[in-house]
């Protein structure tokens, strides 16, 4: 089965990937670097990331 989903060139680049997406895994990346302990959840719609939920969890010593 293959994807026959329209592309939308306003977020694409000639010679790289799309903006969009960069843009994206910039912010995944950013989270990343400041979580310790938790999960990240990124929800897609239509093909682009429109929101990114971070849980983190603070470990607590008895």
């Amino acid at each position: 089965m293959t994807d026959q989903r329209p592309i939308d060139h306003r977020y694409a680049s000639a010679n790289g990937p799309r903006i969009d997406i960069v843009a994206s895994v910039d912010k995944v990346r950013e989270v990343l670097e400041h979580l310790r302990f938790g999960s990240i959840t990124l929800t897609v719609h239509d093909a682009r990331v429109v929101q990114i939920d971070v849980t983190e969890k603070t470990r607590l010593t008895a």
